[in-house]
Formats: C-alpha cells, sequence, structure tokens
C-alpha cells in the first residue's frame, strides 16, 4: 500500500521487492500493526525532520520471517521469526507490504516461542511506548494512576505495566469499554462522555491522582487535565504536550515520552508478554488493501492488525 503525497489515500501498488544490503534482513511480512502514529506519518508528521520517498510504504509496527540477510549480520538468521518497527531515514520503506527491509542492529527482535506473529504485529509501537511511561514514572504500590484514552493502543499496555507495578488505575475510556478495563487492571473507569472528567476526578478523589499518563492530549487539554494531579505529581505526555516549565511552576513533575525504542527495549516488552504482565487484545483483523478504511475509523485504538 503506498501513497503519492502527504495526506494521500493509501493505494494497492506493485513495488520491486527490496535487496537485504550489508548489515541488513530482507523481511516476509505476515502482519503490520496499525498505530495511532501511522495516519499521522501519512499527513506529513516526519516531512520536515526526515527524508521521505514517494510512492512512500507507510506502516511503523510489523511482524514476519527474515527471508534473506545481508553481510555481515550475524544475530539473526533466515527462518527467523522477528517483530519491530520500520520507520528509518529514508521514510516511505514501511510494513504495509509484503516485504521491507530492516538494519539488523535496529528496532528488531526474534518472536519468543508462545506469542503469535499477528499477535506481536500489535505490540511494538504501544507497548515500547507504555514501558517507557512506566519506567518515567517509577511507579510503586497504592500509587493512584490516571490513563486518559485507556482503551486506546497506547492506554491499553500502561494500564496493564501499571497494574502489574501495583498502582491503582483509574482508566478514563467510553462506557462500553469499562469492562474490558476492569478485565486488564483497572480500578476505576471514568466515562468521559458522562460529565467532565476533571469534575468526575475531583469528586472521587479530591486529594489528588499521583501520576497522569495522557497519549492524546492536546497541550491545553493537558493543563486542564493536570489539575486533578496532586502537588508533587507527575504528569507524561507521548504526542508532546507537556510545558515542563509550567508544570514545575505548579508543583509538579514529568515529560514528554517519545514512542521510540531499542531492541533491547523490545525484547524486555516482549517477555512482558510472555511473563503474563501483559496480553496483547487484537481487536481488528484485516487484509492489506483496507488500511483506507481501517484509518477512516473513528476509534483508531491501533489494536488492528492488517494481514498480507
Amino acid at each position: 500500500m503506498v501513497v503519492r503525497e502527504f495526506g494521500g489515500v493509501p493505494e494497492p501498488s506493485e513495488m520491486p521487492t527490496p535487496d537485504a544490503g550489508s548489515g541488513h534482513m530482507l523481511i516476509r511480512l505476515a502482519a503490520a500493526g496499525l498505530t495511532t502514529y501511522d495516519r499521522m506519518l501519512i499527513d506529513g508528521l516526519l516531512a520536515d525532520e526526515l527524508p521521505h520517498d514517494f510512492p512512500m510504504i507507510p506502516g511503523i509496527d510489523g511482524a514476519g520471517t527474515v527471508s534473506a540477510i545481508g553481510s555481515d549480520v550475524t544475530t539473526f538468521a533466515v527462518g527467523d521469526r522477528v517483530v519491530g518497527t520500520f520507520l528509518a531515514p529514508r521514510v516511505g520503506h514501511g510494513s504495509f507490504a509484503e516485504y521491507t527491509t530492516a538494519p539488523a542492529d535496529g528496532t528488531i527482535a526474534r518472536i519468543p516461542d508462545g506469542i503469535g506473529t499477528v499477535q506481536a504485529a500489535a505490540l511494538p509501537t504501544a507497548g515500547l511506548t507504555a514501558q517507557r511511561l512506566v519506567d518515567a514514572a517509577g511507579l510503586t504500590p497504592g500509587q493512584w494512576v490516571l490513563i486518559n484514552c485507556a482503551a486506546g493502543d497506547v492506554g491499553t499496555f500502561t494500564m496493564q505495566l501499571a497494574a502489574t507495578a501495583g498502582a491503582r488505575v483509574i482508566a478514563v475510556a467510553r462506557p462500553e469499554d469499562t469492562d474490558r478495563m476492569i478485565r486488564l487492571g483497572a480500578t476505576e473507569v471514568v466515562d468521559y462522555i458522562e460529565a467532565p472528567v476533571v469534575d468526575q476526578l475531583r469528586d472521587r478523589h479530591p486529594h489528588g491522582v499521583d501520576v497522569l499518563f495522557d497519549p492524546v492530549s492536546t497541550p491545553a487539554t493537558l493543563i486542564h487535565l493536570s489539575r486533578v494531579v496532586r502537588a508533587g505529581g507527575q504528569v507524561y505526555s507521548t504526542v508532546g504536550a507537556v510545558d515542563v516549565e509550567a508544570l514545575r511552576a505548579r508543583g509538579l513533575q514529568g515529560c514528554n515520552i517519545e514512542p521510540t525504542g531499542d531492541a533491547a527495549e523490545l525484547r524486555r516488552v516482549l517477555q512482558r508478554v510472555v511473563a503474563g504482565d501483559m496480553v496483547v487484545p487484537v481487536d481488528i483483523a484485516r487484509p492489506l488493501v483496507e488500511l483506507p478504511q481501517i484509518l477512516d475509523l473513528d476509534d483508531r485504538s491501533g489494536r488492528a492488525v492488517l494481514v498480507m
């Protein structure tokens, strides 16, 4: 699937099979995970930061089998099941394709036994981001943690890891997601449709929450939502919405967390799935050619997987 320009509609196209150059692997993809960042990438999120090739093959996350290896590659072998992220200069050679290449020293890891290839494809970006959020906050048992957009891709994994750390999680979600949020580790669920979240939280937790994780809010919305965080508490964004100095002026801590990671961190996230600390829910599995329809869904939770 390719786009011809920033903001374009993805369309099927025959493209040459890439070669595994020195230090790289050719990967036959079985599935590509859809993240909240894929639409942004198509719309030009990195247009001013990284060079792009057009027609651009988007797709950040993917999983499949190593089909060929270039010279100097010793850490992987043909036939290995692997998962990883496929976003590197030049942008435009992503995972929404039958084949792609990746550097052997990139964010790529073998898929452990017990994790399916389709399941693995839904994990990398969101799982890495969730792990970074929880690590940054240094959660301790008993803390109250508020997760905005908890039913989304990053929120789903963050909630599970926070609960595993012993935190009491407040999930902001739609009412139809309540049961699933509780099953995945939430202590409470706040229905953002019923009434303003800040008003509900002030009624339920007048002393405030300890940590706010927010993967969606604009800076203005995040400032408003952070009013429910107690003095000395922490606020984290994965979309660059945190103003660190403004937080300090209000007696709060926190920062912006990049949705990235390396191979060691990815292996750690995979092992957390193996250990049962996280499950990887896949809500939608559709053929690759249905990418335009999946991107247009109102709730792009990122737990959609496109199969080749």
